[in-house]
């Protein structure tokens, strides 16, 4: 039977035994090791694995669903939260009410994921740079043969989120994910369908890998700088084309 002051997770009186656990279930998450969308182990194996018992782990499940951070899974089980939901119903709505919107987020995206494609450079560990490897190798293959557009553009800007080692930045891009779709679908399906488009983004994506991988952070921040700067210039250029 498990003990709930098992060094597995270190005792502080100030603390209860079901918070710590919560801190190291979403520390887990943010690593990557439980990805946005992905479902955890059952309750026994987590006891197991952190020396608790399991009335902990689900008053720490529980916690996390609450915070927005879980959600369950009909049938059973608990899941990393995959989509929009939590976020503010009105932001949602506008998004998909106006899809000028998108140019705006697309302007917030290019503040943050400079930080975060900087700090990737930093901090990738050889098990991080493999997934963007394969996310790179993976986009490639699907353009040529025409199909998963969006689908591999969130792996690959969820990869350097991993990447950039960030819980905080983890959980923003596991709480814009579903909106990223939307955004996602906009850019690939509707403002960037051409096959000239699929390679310009390509290259974006592979300058961007590259400085991660090279571990040259100014590299990585221009890199994403000039990508996301692309998107917004054709977000104002179609808005320019209504507007006249």
């Amino acid at each position: 039977m498990t003990n709930d002051t098992s060094d597995t997770v270190p005792a502080d009186p100030r603390t209860r035994v079901s918070d710590r656990v919560a801190d190291r279930i979403l520390a887990r998450i943010a690593s990557g090791e439980w990805a946005v969308g992905q479902r955890l182990p059952g309750e026994r194996q987590l006891a197991e694995d952190m020396g608790v018992s399991r009335v902990s782990v689900r008053a720490a499940l529980q916690t996390l669903k609450t915070q927005g951070l879980l959600d369950a899974v009909q049938g059973g089980g608990t899941r990393v939260v995959s989509n929009a939901a939590c976020m503010d119903a009105s932001l949602a709505q506008l998004v998909k009410a106006n899809h000028e919107t998108l140019a705006d987020l697309a302007e917030i995206r290019g503040q943050i994921e400079v930080w975060a494609a900087r700090r990737a450079a930093q901090n990738a560990t050889p098990a991080h740079l493999a997934e963007l490897s394969e996310v790179m190798a993976a986009t490639e293959a699907d353009i040529n043969a025409g199909k998963h557009k969006t689908e591999n553009d969130i792996r690959f800007h969820l990869a350097v989120a991993k990447a950039s080692g960030s819980t905080v930045y983890m959980h923003v891009m596991g709480v814009f994910r579903g909106i990223l779709q939307q955004m996602l679908d906009y850019h690939r399906y509707e403002m960037f369908p051409t096959p000239e488009d699929d390679q310009t983004i390509l290259g974006h994506h592979r300058a961007i890998a590259d400085a991660i991988a090279a571990g040259d952070a100014d590299a990585a921040a221009v890199a994403m700088q000039a990508h996301l700067g692309w998107v917004v210039a054709r977000y104002r250029v179609v808005q320019s084309q209504r507007g006249s």
